[in-house]
Protein backbone atom coordinates (compact mmCIF):
# COMPACT_ATOMS: atom_id res chain seq x y z
CA UNK A 1 0.00 0.00 0.00
CA UNK A 2 1.38 3.77 -0.91
CA UNK A 3 1.14 6.50 1.72
CA UNK A 4 0.73 9.98 -0.11
CA UNK A 5 2.16 12.37 2.13
CA UNK A 6 0.64 16.03 1.75
CA UNK A 7 2.13 19.13 2.44
CA UNK A 8 0.33 20.25 5.53
CA UNK A 9 1.23 16.61 6.61
CA UNK A 10 4.93 16.76 6.05
CA UNK A 11 4.78 19.99 8.05
CA UNK A 12 3.44 18.41 10.95
CA UNK A 13 5.77 15.57 10.92
CA UNK A 14 8.44 18.29 11.21
CA UNK A 15 6.71 19.88 14.40
CA UNK A 16 5.73 16.64 16.18
CA UNK A 17 9.82 15.55 15.02
CA UNK A 18 11.06 18.45 17.12
CA UNK A 19 8.63 18.12 19.87
CA UNK A 20 8.44 14.24 20.30
CA UNK A 21 10.62 12.42 18.42
CA UNK A 22 7.78 11.43 16.21
CA UNK A 23 9.73 9.40 13.08
CA UNK A 24 8.17 9.39 9.69
CA UNK A 25 8.51 5.65 9.71
CA UNK A 26 6.78 5.70 12.50
CA UNK A 27 4.02 7.36 11.33
CA UNK A 28 4.01 5.00 8.16
CA UNK A 29 3.95 1.74 10.15
CA UNK A 30 0.95 2.92 11.97
CA UNK A 31 -1.19 3.63 8.89
CA UNK A 32 -0.49 0.37 7.71
CA UNK A 33 -1.14 -1.51 11.39
CA UNK A 34 -2.90 0.88 13.51
CA UNK A 35 -4.04 0.10 17.36
CA UNK A 36 -7.49 1.47 16.21
CA UNK A 37 -9.17 3.15 13.21
CA UNK A 38 -11.97 5.71 14.03
CA UNK A 39 -13.93 7.82 11.79
CA UNK A 40 -13.88 11.46 12.33
CA UNK A 41 -15.61 14.14 10.87
CA UNK A 42 -16.69 13.84 7.18
CA UNK A 43 -15.97 10.01 7.33
CA UNK A 44 -12.12 10.74 7.50
CA UNK A 45 -10.70 7.88 8.73
CA UNK A 46 -7.91 8.17 12.04
CA UNK A 47 -5.76 5.74 12.49
CA UNK A 48 -4.43 6.10 16.20
CA UNK A 49 -1.92 4.14 18.72
CA UNK A 50 -1.12 4.57 22.31
CA UNK A 51 2.26 6.08 22.65
CA UNK A 52 3.90 6.86 25.97
CA UNK A 53 1.56 9.02 28.23
CA UNK A 54 -0.57 9.82 25.19
CA UNK A 55 -1.84 8.54 21.57
CA UNK A 56 -0.70 9.60 18.25
CA UNK A 57 -3.18 9.80 15.75
CA UNK A 58 -2.89 10.21 11.85
CA UNK A 59 -6.09 11.52 9.84
CA UNK A 60 -6.20 10.44 6.51
CA UNK A 61 -8.77 9.42 3.75
CA UNK A 62 -7.95 6.26 1.29
CA UNK A 63 -7.23 6.44 -2.31
CA UNK A 64 -7.17 4.12 -5.11
CA UNK A 65 -3.62 4.01 -4.83
CA UNK A 66 -2.78 4.00 -1.23
CA UNK A 67 -3.80 5.99 2.06
CA UNK A 68 -3.36 10.33 2.09
CA UNK A 69 -2.32 11.75 5.10
CA UNK A 70 -4.15 14.88 6.05
CA UNK A 71 -2.40 15.70 9.48
CA UNK A 72 -1.32 14.12 12.35
CA UNK A 73 -0.38 14.94 16.03
CA UNK A 74 0.06 13.60 19.69
CA UNK A 75 -2.29 14.57 22.62
CA UNK A 76 -2.32 13.58 25.80
CA UNK A 77 -6.37 13.48 25.93
CA UNK A 78 -6.73 9.48 25.44
CA UNK A 79 -9.46 9.39 27.20
CA UNK A 80 -11.42 11.68 24.96
CA UNK A 81 -10.15 9.68 21.27
CA UNK A 82 -9.37 6.12 22.67
CA UNK A 83 -12.44 4.08 21.94
CA UNK A 84 -12.86 1.28 24.41
CA UNK A 85 -14.87 -2.26 23.27
CA UNK A 86 -17.73 -3.42 24.87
Amino acid sequence: MQIIWTKHAEQRLTEWEQRKQITRAEIERLLLDPDQLVYGDLNILIAQSRRGDGLLRVAFIETHIGRKVLTLYWTSKVAKYWKEHK
